[in-house]
């Protein structure tokens, strides 16, 4: 059952499945974040927004409604 990376917990490891925006897509793509990529999330901000995450050797920080439009899978 998919999930939104929204949703996850600190210190969660998960699988990108697909996208629900397409803008999202190509910038996620652009920086290593494809489907079947492992995820883990690192720091959630005080508000919840934004959220850190560590993917492909690298840190990045998504606003919470760009990890609301990624489904992830739990590892």
């Amino acid at each position: 059952m998919y999930q939104r990376l929204s949703e996850i917990k600190v210190g969660k490891e998960v699988i990108i499945r697909s996208f629900e925006n397409d803008e999202i897509f190509l910038k996620l793509m652009e920086m290593g974040c494809v489907p079947g990529e492992i995820v883990t999330v690192d720091l959630v901000a005080p508000f919840k927004d934004p959220i850190s995450i560590s993917v492909a050797g690298y840190k990045l920080s998504l606003r919470l409604d760009e990890a609301h439009h990624i489904l992830v899978e739990e590892k």
